[in-house]
């Protein structure tokens, strides 16, 4: 008996390439700087001591920092079209995520922060000789404080695209 021709397979995906021009546009910069000073946050958070209101500051920091890595992944992959109905509005997703979660959460933490840090002032004066988080939480609002602003820019700039009747991210 004749053979059967094996069935058909599943379609075929391009290749996996990098976004080039993703990575050489202002959101794509933007992004690099939200995940390097986001790191800087929660990692130094992290690596101190922290009780109290300090835990929602890092869990807000890590989970905008999961959630915008994975948004960097998927634009500089091209892959967007891949997440079910976020894909296809994917300029508004971005617009939604910088100023609604990055930029309010954030300014959430970086205020938790600088509370913080304020409340540890006294232990900065010379000649105190305990462990002092002062330095670290003042460190930890700074890098906040930053990375809300650039939230803020992403968001401007997403918007500006949004205004002009464009819809993709760059």
């Amino acid at each position: 008996p004749p053979a059967a021709p094996p069935p058909p397979g599943p379609p075929a995906r391009g290749s996996l390439s990098l976004h080039r021009a993703f990575l050489r546009s202002p959101l794509g910069l933007l992004r690099l700087g939200q995940l390097a000073l986001g790191a800087a946050f929660w990692v130094t958070v992290a690596a101190h001591k922290y009780e109290g209101a300090a835990h929602f500051a890092l869990f807000a920091a890590v989970l905008v920092w999961l959630l915008t890595l994975a948004l960097f992944g998927l634009s500089l992959l091209g892959r967007w079209a891949l997440v079910p109905w976020l894909g296809s509005r994917w300029l508004l997703t971005n617009l939604v995520h910088d100023l609604a979660l990055g930029m309010g959460l954030y300014a959430a933490a970086t205020g938790i922060m600088g509370y913080k840090a304020r409340q540890k002032s006294y232990c900065n004066l010379p000649g105190y000789s305990q462990h002092c988080l002062y330095g670290a939480y003042l460190g930890a609002s700074i890098c906040g404080g930053i990375t809300a602003c650039l939230y803020l820019f992403s968001g401007l700039y997403c918007l500006s695209r949004r205004c002009r009747d464009q819809r993709d991210i760059i």
